[in-house]
Order: structure tokens, then sequence, then C-alpha cells
């Protein structure tokens, strides 16, 4: 791209770069060197050579820091989150031990962070970690502009001469989403007595392969999750009866050929999944096929990537406006499934009169598909012929209105506990595998975009305005808590 002139920000510039917004992971150096974020792939300060000293830049003095790459490669480095104290470059050994060898000189990228603390011009931190679900085996988050206030020279830890500077970090900017960078270097609690506000060691009371703690940090005293049963498995109310399981393909071991699956061609002959870290979802789409009991193929197919259960190591955790919330002590890659909405499958009508119950879930599969109900209609797929009678469907009831949907009030799983965002980074999926009576498909929450340790994990509720009545007849005024620089203000 270098050679071919086609990187996006090809000239070096200070402050932050414009479509690059605090948060922003990358997946390898040379991901950032593409955009022109950082052009170095190998050095850890990036900056403005004697080249650059013309029209906006000429009473500037060079070499001058743009960016720098905070990963765990000098001995001496010192990472406090807002405050850094970082070693200037060169004198390490290349072998990965981090140690120096050798004293470090004031030229290059020293000289120009001695530079940023004269002229008083910010720089761009990036922090790198080891993620395993990264191609590269690292994740590097941009975690906005810091003001190198201080330098010196010392002798480090290994007795040699190495230079230091200590950032600070811009206030006024989105908050820094490394705490990564307390997690990344030993939050992570090893055992249960680590866990900071612990109220319940498993939420799931051993259902779940992975125990899912609740944490309480809000209420004094603080107080467990309580009111409901969990379940892993759904629940049917006494009117309910799923439709006999359907055929299934005929494939052995795994399903390899989209062309000869017969759940490929369900899917517009395609699988839906690709095989990275144990399944990704390419794309969302208005209903995916998978696998099912009647199928040749082993547990381990590709299309069964949602019925493998939980992965991720969730937390159930209290917050002050929202009530209880979750987030992952794990990262979370874009398309990976994280949960299914459990709860008690029921018909709608059964609960049109049920006032203050905010876990219902309706199956609006159909619904969304023609864009009915305020609903935000997705984008054509080639699944949409595959689904029987779409058109005759709900001929009996308002197009709007589902027939069926999902109570969690008294019974579910951790899904339940997830917020509403207007900008969610989860988002639902329905799905089809035992049989294919879209209205009745179960309902996955996908992560919609690469998810770091400790973000909450939210999905969009869906509410159209003012389209939710309460037990009055009059029309919900709620407030939203999102935080979302897109709020809608309020839900319903």
């Amino acid at each position: 791209m270098m050679e071919r002139n086609e990187v996006l920000y090809p000239e070096k510039r200070i402050g932050s770069i414009p479509g690059i917004d605090v948060g922003h992971r990358f997946y390898s150096r040379a991901e950032m060197v593409a955009v022109g974020f950082h052009s170095h792939w190998l050095n850890g300060i990036d900056y403005m050579g004697q080249s650059y000293k013309k029209g906006e830049y000429e009473h500037y003095i060079f070499p001058l820091a743009v960016a720098i790459v905070l990963s765990g490669m000098y001995e001496d480095d010192l990472d406090n989150a807002e405050d850094v104290v970082y070693t200037g470059q060169g004198g390490h050994d290349l072998t990965g031990n981090k140690r120096q060898i050798r004293d470090q000189v004031l030229e290059r990228g020293n000289l120009a962070l001695k530079n940023c603390v004269d002229l008083g011009v910010t720089v761009r931190v990036v922090r790198g970690h080891e993620c395993a679900n990264s191609y590269s085996g690292k994740v590097y988050t941009y975690d906005g502009l810091y003001k190198v206030v201080h330098y010196w020279a010392e002798k480090g830890i290994s007795g040699f001469t190495v230079f230091k500077y200590r950032l600070r970090r811009l206030e006024g900017q989105p908050t820094l989403t490394t705490s990564q960078v307390h997690f990344t270097y030993g939050r992570v609690p090893q055992c249960l007595s680590e866990i900071r506000g612990l109220v319940c060691e498993d939420i799931s009371g051993g259902q779940e392969v992975v125990p899912i703690p609740a944490t309480n940090l809000v209420d004094d005293p603080p107080v467990a999750p309580t009111g409901y049963q969990y379940s892993k498995s759904m629940k049917f109310a006494r009117n309910i009866k799923l439709p006999a399981n359907a055929a299934g393909c005929d494939c052995k071991g795994l399903c390899w050929d989209p062309k000869t699956c017969a759940c490929a061609r369900l899917n517009g002959s395609d699988f839906p999944y690709v095989h990275r870290d144990g399944g990704r979802l390419i794309e969302a789409k208005h209903v995916v096929f998978e696998c099912g009991p009647k199928c040749g193929c082993d547990p381990s197919c590709v299309n069964r990537t949602s019925q493998r259960g939980l992965k991720y190591r969730l937390e159930v955790f209290r917050t002050p406006k929202k009530g209880w919330a979750v987030r992952s002590w794990d990262f979370i890659p874009a398309g990976a499934p994280v949960c299914e909405y459990i709860g008690v499958l029921t018909r709608t009508e059964e609960l049109d009169n049920v006032s203050e119950n905010n876990y219902i879930f309706d199956i609006d599969c159909l619904q969304t598909m023609r864009g009915l109900g305020g609903r935000e209609r997705r984008q054509l797929d080639a699944s949409l012929p595959m689904i029987q009678n779409m058109d005759k469907i709900d001929e009996q009831r308002s197009e709007s209105v589902p027939e069926f949907c999902i109570d969690a009030a008294s019974i579910g799983n951790v899904a339940r506990f997830i917020n509403h965002s207007c900008e969610p980074n989860l988002f639902i999926q329905c799905v089809l595998s035992a049989h294919q009576d879209i209205k009745l498909a179960r309902v996955m929450l996908f992560a919609a975009d690469s998810i770091p340790p400790l973000q909450e994990l939210t999905y969009d509720y869906g509410y159209a305005l003012d389209s939710v009545h309460g037990p009055d007849g009059k029309v919900k005024k709620m407030a939203c808590y999102c935080g979302a620089e897109g709020c809608r203000k309020r839900l319903f």
C-alpha cells in the first residue's frame, strides 16, 4: 500500500486522525501503518522529520513525535492509565527478554519526544496487549491524546542510561476504554477472594460450563440478583407445542461443501459462519439455518456455532442507574455468539395484560423482515426465499404483532440482565436449527463489533418512540441511560 500510495493518511499530522476515535482497535501494527495512524510497524515512536518544516509546521522544532505505542517492550515502562512513564527507544535486547544491553542516545524518536515537551505538543497513545483472538496475536487500542510533560535520563534497571518521558492524558476526552490496562496487567481475578464486591459466586448455580459471578459495589448493603430462577434451556408454556424436527443434511463428520449440504442451501448455498475463533457469523441475516438433531454432522460442525453454550467469562454487575448489567472478562471478536435469550416461550396474547414486565422478548423475525411496527428492516439476504409460506404467516393476527415471545421475568439466563443501548455492541439474530418455523426461532445475541474486556454488553431493545403504553393506556416516558452519543434520550 505504501509503494502504491494507497495509505489513507500518508502525511503525518499532530493530534487526532479523522475517523479514528478513542477506543478504536487495530489487530496488527500493519493496520496502523495502512491507515497512517502510526507509520512504523516496529518502532514505538512515530515522528515527523525535517522534511515537515514547511507550511503550517514551519515554526516547529524537528524531529517531533506524533504517536507512541505502549506494548510492554521495555522493562522500565510504568503504565498507570492516565499517567504514563514511557521509556525511550533503542538499546534493548531484540531477542524478546526486554532487557537493556546498551545506553540510549538522545536522537530520532527520543529527541522527538523531548521536543514535544519543549513545544507542548500532544501525542497519540496506543496500547498493545496479547490477544489470542487476533490474527497477529495482539490488539492495539487507541487511548487518546497525551501531553509529554517532562523528560529525564537515568540509569535503568539493567544499569544502562535510558530516557524517560512522563505523559499525562488530556482531560475532556472519552472515557479511557483500556480499563484493559489494569485488566491486562493482573486485574483478572485469580480466585474468588480477588473479585471486588462479590455477592454471588455463580448465578447459574453450576448450570453453565463457565461460572457467572455477580458483583455489587453500588448498594449498601450489597445485594445479589433475586426474584427469578436461572435456566440455561428454554421452558415452554402449557399451550406451546414445537414443530417436528426438520429432516436436516446428510453430511458426515463436518459440513464442508455448501453445494451438497442441505442446511447450507437454506442459507443461500453458503455457510453463515467462518471457522475462526470457534465460529463467527459473517454478517447479520434475516434468519440463520443451522444443522439440527437429524443432521449427519458432528456437534463440532461450524454450522452449529450458536448451539455450544457460553464460551466467554461473563459477569453480572450492579450499576447506579440501570440496575444489573453484564460485561465480559474476555475479549469477544466481532461475529462471535455471546448467549441465547432464554425464558418461558409463550403466546404474546397471554401476556397482553401483564404490566411492568421488562423481560419480555418478542420473537419478531417476521416483523423485522417486513419492517413493521417501527422495526428497522434488514437488507434482503439469500435466506429469505427459503422461509416456507412466509406471506401466509400471521394471517389471523395483526401483521405487526408477533405471535410468540420469550418471558424471562421469573425464569431466564444471563441474557435477561443485558441492558439497552442506542449504539449497542451486540445484535439480535434469529436462528433455526431443530425446526423451520420462523415464528418460533431461537433468539441469539452476537457481537456486532470486537468487544474489549470489561466493556458493558448491550443490544438495542428495538422499541419505536411512543410505541409502548402503560396499564393506564398512556404512552410511557422513560429515560434512557445508555450514554451513547446518538442516544434517543428515552426508550419509549
